[in-house]
């Protein structure tokens, strides 16, 4: 059977009719991964006890046993979320052969509503990166074609999906690292709101910008997917206590009456404008649909990218300073504790994560701290501001995920300021700590485009409502790679 199409909810209504069991839905998947993961690089690796989980749904469903919302479903699991047992490395050689030795809690939780976890997907060099192309391990390809990037830093989780090699996966969004994948390779992708989904083993970029958060290929597989793994967490102290949670079955397929808000920061230059006229037509799909259009401002969007990158280097700069190779990971042996720093980490972080850390450290340091990172920090405030009044009047907020569709590998690999620009759209959601969904939305040149929706802090049900209403009015999301 052909599983490369299938969505979480035709899996698993498979799964509980009988018309397969978890084992052969596994086999299956790992079969295609097996024999078609070597043109496109999406999983680092592939776990092996995949099979005895599969086995084990299946005999407490013989047995009569109450099963979770994913049972049976094999998932993937970007490198930065940590598995018991398993090498995990944020694709990174400083950490290379560190071993997990407690889970994540959405890796418990993913457990608990009875998913399989078939295995560790490709990402870039410690989730630093808007291609998937500084992974340690490679680069990861694009299924709709493998001389194009996947996007990033979670390509292998968006390759995955894409390609069929399992229903649906984790990724980790810190400046749009989800959605943005998720656009170049036509699928869903969903960064909840900070706080929504705890990070608790995730292996931290930025601490205040990162979210767990699902990739599938459709909006109501995003819905059972953070069903799973939302929720308050005494291990994160950043964790929310949620009043509601997402009920996939409440969903509604319409947006009569909603206002969707089009920011005129967001359609300036710098866009394909092939790109402009796709999302455009899906604005206007919307419409027809019921909803109101109307244009907004976010006056300080502008800024967003320079903050960002001021912002995210600072934390990581200081995140990435426990990796030194003493205690885990890559070490490289020197004359003295100096020298031995020096070699580990100077040899184990990859060019963009060296760059990424001096600019954190330079801004971070005594004499720049102010002009840069306290900086930053307000603007940051005056972004959050903005779209806090914009969702005043309207419901959700619509742009384009990414300004171009996937590049040649390659392309902008030694450029990292157009690298950087892949973003502009992305960043603002992290900054302001707001939920936001790339849907796939049509094509250029063959190629994927996103439109991203926004909407205001745990309102991820009015992502939900214009994302469904969409995807049952169009066919865009049921087209796969060739």
């Amino acid at each position: 059977m052909d599983v490369s199409t299938l969505t979480i909810k035709e899996a698993g209504e498979k799964l509980a009719s009988g018309e397969m069991t978890a084992e052969a839905l596994t086999q299956n998947y790992l079969d295609r991964i097996s024999e078609q993961d070597e043109s496109i690089h999406a999983f680092i690796s592939v776990s092996e006890s995949a099979l005895d989980e599969a086995r084990a749904i299946d005999a407490r469903r013989a047995l009569g046993e109450s099963l979770g919302p994913l049972a049976g479903i094999p998932i993937g699991i970007k490198d930065n979320m940590l598995v018991q047992g398993w090498e995990v490395t944020s694709a990174a050689q400083i950490l290379e052969g560190h071993i997990g030795i407690y889970n994540a809690t959405v890796i418990d939780r993913l457990k608990q509503a009875g998913a399989v976890l078939i295995g560790g997907t490709n990402m870039d060099d410690a989730a630093m990166g808007s291609s998937t192309e500084t992974s340690h391990h490679g680069p990861t390809m694009n299924p709709w074609d493998k001389t194009k990037v996947p996007g990033g830093s979670s390509g292998g989780s968006a390759a995955a999906v894409a390609a069929g090699f399992v229903p649906g996966a984790l990724g980790s969004d810190t400046g749009g690292s989800i959605r943005q994948p998720a656009a170049l390779c036509g699928i869903v992708g969903l960064k909840p709101t900070y706080g929504r989904v705890s990070r608790y083993g995730l292996i931290a970029l930025a601490s205040s910008l990162d979210q767990i958060g699902p990739i599938t290929h459709t909006v109501e597989d995003s819905a059972i997917m953070l069903q799973a793994i939302e929720g308050y967490d005494p291990k994160d102290s950043t964790s929310a206590t949620l009043t509601n949670t997402t009920v996939p079955s409440l969903i509604e397929k319409d947006v009569t009456g909603m206002t969707l808000g089009i920011p005129k920061e967001y359609f300036g230059s710098g866009m394909d404008p092939r790109v402009r006229d796709v999302v455009m037509e899906a604005v206007q799909e919307l419409e027809r649909a019921g909803a109101k259009i109307k244009e907004i401002s976010l006056p300080h969007a502008e800024y967003a990218l320079a903050t960002y990158y001021i912002i995210q280097p600072a934390e990581a700069s200081s995140n990435l300073g426990r990796l030194d190779g003493l205690r885990y990971g890559y070490h490289s042996g020197g004359e003295n504790l100096q020298e031995t720093y020096e070699r580990t980490r100077g040899e184990g972080f990859g060019t963009e994560v060296k760059r990424r850390i001096m600019l954190g450290s330079y801004t971070l340091s005594a004499g720049y701290y102010d002009a840069y990172y306290r900086k930053a920090l307000k603007v940051r405030t005056l972004i959050k501001q903005d779209f806090d009044e914009a969702f005043k009047d309207v419901d959700a907020i619509l742009s384009p995920t990414s300004p171009t569709v996937a590049w040649n590998i390659g392309e902008k690999f030694n450029d990292p300021l157009a690298m950087y620009l892949a973003d502009i759209y992305t960043v603002t959601a992290n900054l302001a700590t707001i939920p936001g969904m790339s849907v796939p939305c049509g094509f250029v040149d063959g190629l994927p485009v996103g439109l991203q929706i926004l909407a205001k802090p745990f309102d991820e049900y009015s992502l939900f409502k214009v994302g469904a209403t969409f995807q049952d009015r169009t066919a865009w999301h049921t087209q796969t790679p060739t």
